[in-house]
């Protein structure tokens, strides 16, 4: 039987796209990310649209702008579909100083989305939450995994291990799909110093050596769940995705092994720069997983859409990538 197979060559999709999230649906594929387009038009959240994961065709954005009370930066949206409603998750706000999680509806995966009007987490438990992340639990339950900052730390005197302040990953129970249930756990906080996002950066009234993981994304493989994470600064070439893993959604989650940088992608010099924000999708015809992210180009003027394989071995998963030759995909 002859096998069909697509070349590719990352990136898949010239301009700007940060923080692709990608998912199937009746036989197409569908991503949307991050784009600096949003500044000066009504609407946010452009939409592509493909049959193989290489060739992406444009669509209309999907999301009209919010009130400019509420900030005019949009960032890494996700969707999920329960009951033949699509939830778009996204976060709102004024750049880096205040951002809120909220949730619009549609009948369609490409849109238009509707904003459902909530906060899904109220300026009190957190002023800065960003990068939502639907998940579905084999029982059918939903949680969210978002990022959030933490402003206690310990001392230097407590080891290489100790807590740093900063973006840091939580988990809380979608009791519906537009409103968050009371229970919430921490998946992981910041230890290593390849997690810096920066030093003596002035926040919240003080000055912190600030460092930050983000981008939660969550596989289920052999019954744990794995939390990936994006970790460092997305300006910088150190920025790149690492894992932690739990056997209950609840945790407790370990990153052992992440003391020396991210283990599932990180760059390459002078080649790829800064790869991070993964979704992760099945192939076409059966081919495995492909993890999805961004990469800067070499002159760092755009993130752009990429792909590679996703692996398995003894110590967790990792990429086969970042890629920048040309590639077959089944």
């Amino acid at each position: 039987m002859n096998t069909v197979r697509h070349r590719y060559c990352n990136p898949v999709h010239q301009g700007y796209f940060a923080d692709p999230f990608v998912f199937r649906h009746d036989g197409s594929y569908y991503a949307i990310g991050t784009t600096p387009a949003e500044a000066a038009s009504s609407h946010v959240f452009s939409l592509l649209e493909s049959e193989d994961l290489i060739t992406w065709r444009p669509s209309s954005p999907v999301l009209e702008r919010l009130p400019a009370s509420l900030g005019n930066t949009y960032w890494a949206p996700e969707v999920a579909c329960r009951d033949g409603i699509f939830y778009l998750y996204y976060s709102v706000g004024h750049a880096d100083r205040a951002h809120q999680l909220r949730v619009a509806t549609s009948r369609r995966p490409d849109g238009p989305y509707r904003d459902a009007g909530v906060r899904l987490v109220s300026a009190e438990d957190s002023p800065f939450t960003i990068d939502p992340h639907p998940f579905r639990d084999d029982d059918g339950r939903w949680y969210l995994f978002y990022a959030r900052d933490f402003l206690d730390f310990e001392p230097e005197e407590r080891g290489p291990t100790r807590v740093r302040a900063g973006t840091a990953l939580v988990v809380q129970e979608l009791v519906e799909m537009t409103r968050l249930g009371v229970r919430t756990a921490v998946v992981l906080r910041s230890k290593y110093d390849w997690q810096r996002f920066q030093a003596a950066r002035a926040m919240y009234g003080a000055v912190f050596d600030w460092h930050t993981l983000e981008g939660p994304f969550v596989q289920k493989y052999q019954g744990r769940y794995y939390c990936f994470y994006s970790g460092g600064c997305w300006l910088t070439a150190n920025y790149g995705v690492d894992f932690a893993v739990a056997d209950d959604i609840w945790g407790p989650y370990t990153d052992d092994g992440a003391a020396y940088g991210p283990r599932v992608l990180r760059g390459v010099a002078e080649t790829v720069i800064g790869p991070g924000h993964n979704s992760i999708v099945a192939g076409p015809a059966g081919s495995g997983a492909y993890v999805v992210y961004h990469a800067w180009d070499r002159e760092m003027r755009e993130r752009r859409m990429c792909i590679d394989p996703l692996r398995w071995s003894n110590a967790g998963p990792y990429c086969d990538g970042p890629s920048w030759e040309p590639r077959d995909v089944v």
